[in-house]
């Protein structure tokens, strides 16, 4: 018997075993004659909590499960009457609890209601978009640590921050929020929100002027307890978009997580928080002309290093330290293979960390895959390229090995 149907606010509740059984990873699955704890389904995480045994011990429950089964395939005891299919909600416990005994159930509060919030939350602002743009909510999720809505359509920033505006002005309003299961007459003729076809009891929950839609999880009854909505991110997803929020005290955490952030910039470039982004846009800019400068620089001190090598000195083997990039290496061998008649090559890394290699034939075309045939099967390089060009990685090896075993081909 399912009593979070009977009210979102219970808590805690009295209940028989009907099932214990061990699971494969140690836990166990209990079924109780009722229960308060609402099962994952519907996109929702599920309740989570604790049942009291009859000596006061605590089981912590750490899911709830339910799925349309025969009952009497999970509870060996009962009557062949009972084989109907039927939803059976099983509750995952860390503990065997004893078939018959009375328990008493206890929801985590503070869990369930933030999930109160966020599910009433993403129903006012799935209504939203509905009825001003026409799109359906075709994908949800909510978990302990996010919620995501998919759309079948696009949404801007202009306009997701619009909806937030409307959201948080229902919440403002404090209307009421029915949960309720219409008999067939009246289901019929109601326009409301749903995934999927449904047919038997449809419960349908409102929120006054903002929403009608099917749904099985628990809801506050005042949209005010919702405390505040905020949409953390947007992004285009299968033709349309996902849109993440946050609502109640998760909405605040991430709030002041920002706030933290900025509170932190605003300290390390001793300005005001309005001042930030230009204080990073000029350092960005400060630090793009530094990096110019310094590659200009390193390209001199390369043309400089390779003019004191001998011109007649045929192979030619450089190394250099781990922060020479790919493209300093690429130019180092293009210049050698032009003044050079061998094998023309750049090694950037430490002998601790590795290091990255480029190398290109010099003037008499010497064939690459020698070189890089040596590395692979003496020092394990990956790597690859053609006669003419090969580039690749190794890993922490003393590089003195590496060019005496060049050097002999």
């Amino acid at each position: 018997m399912e009593i979070y149907y009977e009210s979102a606010y219970i808590k805690e509740f009295d209940a028989i075993v009907i099932s214990c059984k061990e699971r494969k990873d140690g836990k166990y699955d209990v079924i109780l004659d009722r229960t308060a704890f609402f099962p994952e389904q519907g996109g929702q995480s599920s309740d989570i909590g604790t049942i009291v045994d009859e000596n006061g011990a605590e089981h912590n429950v750490t899911h709830v499960s339910i799925k349309n089964e025969s009952l009497a395939d999970s509870c060996e005891n009962l009557e062949e009457t009972l084989n109907e299919s039927i939803a059976v909600i099983r509750h995952v416990v860390d503990t065997p609890l004893t078939e018959g005994e009375n328990v008493h159930g206890v929801i985590d509060w503070a869990h369930r209601f933030s999930n109160m919030q966020q599910h009433t939350g993403e129903h006012i602002f799935s209504g939203i978009v509905a009825s001003e743009y026409s799109y359906d909510n075709v994908g949800f999720h909510l978990s302990d640590t996010e919620v995501t809505m998919d759309y079948n359509g696009l949404l801007t920033s202009e306009n997701i921050r619009d909806i937030e505006l409307k959201v948080n002005r229902a919440i403002w309003e404090n209307v009421p929020v029915i949960c309720e299961f219409p008999d067939e007459q009246t289901l019929r003729s109601l326009n409301y929100r749903s995934k999927k076809e449904l047919s038997g009891d449809v419960r349908i929950v409102t929120v006054k002027g903002y929403d009608v839609c099917a749904c099985c999880a628990p809801h506050v009854e005042h949209t005010g307890e919702i405390g505040i909505l905020k949409v953390t991110g947007l992004q285009n997803y299968k033709g349309g978009v996902r849109v993440n929020i946050l609502c109640g005290k998760r909405a605040l955490e991430y709030i002041t997580s920002q706030q933290q952030i900025v509170d932190e910039l605003s300290r390390q470039f001793t300005t005001s928080f309005d001042n930030i982004i230009s204080s990073v846009k000029k350092l960005s800019s400060e630090n793009a002309d530094l990096k110019g400068e310094l590659s200009a620089t390193k390209e001199k001190l390369i043309e400089y290093e390779l003019k004191e090598i001998p011109s007649d000195k045929e192979n030619v083997i450089l190394v250099k330290d781990e922060s020479t990039d790919g493209n300093s290496m690429r130019k180092i061998v293009n210049l050698l293979s032009q003044s050079h008649d061998g094998f023309c090559g750049v090694f950037a890394g430490t002998d601790e960390k590795g290091y990255k290699f480029v190398f290109s034939s010099g003037q008499k075309k010497k064939d690459l895959n020698e070189v890089i045939k040596v590395l692979r099967e003496n020092f394990g390089a990956k790597g690859g390229g053609n006669a003419q060009m090969i580039q690749g990685s190794l890993s922490a090896i003393e590089i003195s090995d590496v060019l005496e075993k060049i050097e002999e081909l």
